[in-house]
């Protein structure tokens, strides 16, 4: 099985740990997260794993190396220019029929040859692993009709809603909808592939998640990975 890690990006939210170190190298606990996420790959049964640099690309070859010592096979792709978080994939070569795709610094609990074997099973284009959260609003919510008049009122109302986790699983052929150099979301990648008639599936299942995207979430990365190392390890 093939994983794909995309560590290119500059992780501006995380200054100003990442200007000096990119996002993927920034440790939680013993570890830097994306080794933690290698670790978790192997453990799942991924014996490929590339990895797409791009910001500090020197700093992160130098530490994975070639993957001998996790028991895989690492190899890189480097973007010359920014290409996003889908257009890195137009980048790969020889990549497997169905890929796992995740951003480089997510701490999940998620059971990755599940997710992809699930999306292998149901025949999506492409699968986004989904979780739960809410948002707590701190002012009324005022509805107005189409008169100007009141409709309804909700006073500090909580929202509940899906997120991307940054996890995904790709069939090859989505990988043709990408221009050579085009830099190119996710999120607009699944949406090209619904719009033209490919199913994109969504993945639900209990497990931890966090993005360390930023300086509070990093913070309770840190803390949860400190206590709770049996959920990732």
């Amino acid at each position: 099985m093939q994983a794909v890690i995309l560590a290119g990006g500059k992780g501006t939210r995380l200054k100003p740990y990442t200007t000096v170190f990119p996002k993927p190298l920034v440790p939680v606990g013993d570890y830097p997260i994306i080794e933690v996420v290698i670790r978790q790959l192997v453990k799942s049964g991924f014996d490929r794993i590339t990895i797409s640099t791009g910001y500090l690309a020197e700093l992160i070859r130098a530490y994975c190396g070639n993957g001998d010592r996790w028991g895989t096979s690492i190899e890189y792709v480097r973007e010359q220019t920014p290409l996003n978080t889908a257009g890195a994939l137009r980048l790969l070569e020889n990549c497997e029929d169905d890929l796992l795709v995740m951003n480089g610094d997510v701490l999940t609990s998620l059971d990755y040859a599940g997710f992809l074997s699930t999306h292998i099973r149901c025949g999506a284009a492409a699968t986004v692993a989904t979780y739960p959260r809410k948002a707590q609003q701190d002012f009324g919510i005022v509805q107005m009709d189409e008169h100007g008049f009141l409709a309804g009122w909700a006073e500090k109302p909580t929202y509940s809603y899906l997120v991307s986790m940054g996890v995904y699983a790709i069939s090859k052929p989505a990988i043709d909808l990408i221009e050579e150099g085009e830099p190119l979301s996710m999120p607009d990648l699944l949406m090209r592939l619904k719009n033209s008639g490919r199913a994109v599936r969504c993945h639900r299942e209990e497990c931890y998640w966090l993005d360390i995207g930023r300086n509070d979430d990093y913070a309770q990365a840190v803390e949860d990975f400190e206590n709770h190392k049996e959920w990732f390890l």
